[in-house]
């Protein structure tokens, strides 16, 4: 039980609650992203391997192919987590020989503050950099703060977001201290119950958009998402919807106002081992060919 220098409120009732906590200013909007992006692979063969050793160290690799270039691509992720001190040790690498390292302690300073120094390095070229990011939450409160570690003039980024009773509203914005100007004004605002989601946003004054996720059954989930520029005739717009056949199978499609027609079936095998189907067809051009396929197996032991 939390106080919070007031009334305590149960936990039972502080996790029913969906806005005892916002989420980040990235998450706003993503329960319908996912919709749109989860269970397709258009172009690609991958592979991942998920697995963890006995000393708690996961491990996380991935190898793709793109079937239009035949360029092959893969990383290889680590990560140990010390509960006892809140800390999390994450390294990072993949194909382009791109070394990165994260450092993150939560919950530790003060409850609901996390920090972490992220960094990357490329040996080839000896190009370094880093960016030290922090997040405080709790009730109704969601903020963040991060700096590129850069002594030529950091840029500054910060975000916020608040929720009452279901309504969310946020704002995002970037400060470049080597030319002391604003490169970045965002904002978004909507609202979130049990089985719908609301979300608009406004990006630097000129890109609009908004979308809408609905939990229709506990078996079906719809998504639409709706795009425009200020001074240009180029709206876009997408529907989409995912169909849980059993335990094991769900299918899922996509389509959006270029009749670009997508479709993903995904399937587990037995217990750690998943596969991904997936096709894009141009509707414009059926005839003309140029549709994707994409395969993904995805393994986890």
């Amino acid at each position: 039980m939390r106080t919070w220098g007031r009334r305590a409120v149960p936990e039972a009732a502080r996790a029913a609650d969906p806005m005892a906590c916002p989420p980040s200013y990235s998450d706003l909007g993503k329960s319908a992203r996912d919709v749109f992006n989860k269970g397709y692979g258009f172009g690609m063969v991958k592979l991942e391997l998920k697995t963890k050793s006995s000393s708690g160290v996961e491990f996380n690799a991935v190898g793709s192919s793109n079937t239009d270039t035949g360029k092959a691509s893969g990383s290889l992720e680590t990560k140990y987590k010390d509960k006892c001190h809140g800390l999390t040790f994450t390294q990072k690498w993949n194909t382009d020989n791109t070394l990165g390292t994260e450092i993150c302690v939560e919950n530790k300073m003060v409850e609901g503050v996390k920090v972490a120094l992220d960094t990357t390095f490329v040996p080839n070229t000896g190009k370094k950099s880093g960016k030290l990011k922090t997040t405080y939450k709790r009730d109704y409160v969601h903020v963040g703060c991060s700096v590129d570690i850069d002594l030529s003039g950091p840029t500054v980024y910060g975000w916020a977001v608040v929720g009452y009773e279901g309504w969310l509203a946020g704002y995002q914005t970037a400060f470049d201290t080597a030319k002391y100007k604003i490169t970045q004004r965002n904002f978004a605002l909507g609202y979130k119950a049990e089985d719908f989601q609301l979300h608009t946003n406004v990006n630097d004054g000129t890109e609009f958009g908004g979308s809408i996720y609905q939990k229709v059954t506990n078996k079906v989930e719809t998504s639409v998402n709706l795009a425009w520029t200020a001074g240009s005739n180029n709206t876009r717009f997408g529907i989409a919807g995912r169909y849980q056949l059993d335990e094991k199978s769900s299918v899922a499609a996509k389509v959006n106002n270029a009749s670009l027609i997508g479709i993903g079936y995904t399937h587990t095998l037995r217990p750690g081992v998943k596969l991904t189907l997936s096709g894009l067809i141009d509707g414009k051009n059926f005839a003309a060919g140029g549709h994707k396929l994409g395969l993904a197996f995805e393994l986890e032991a």
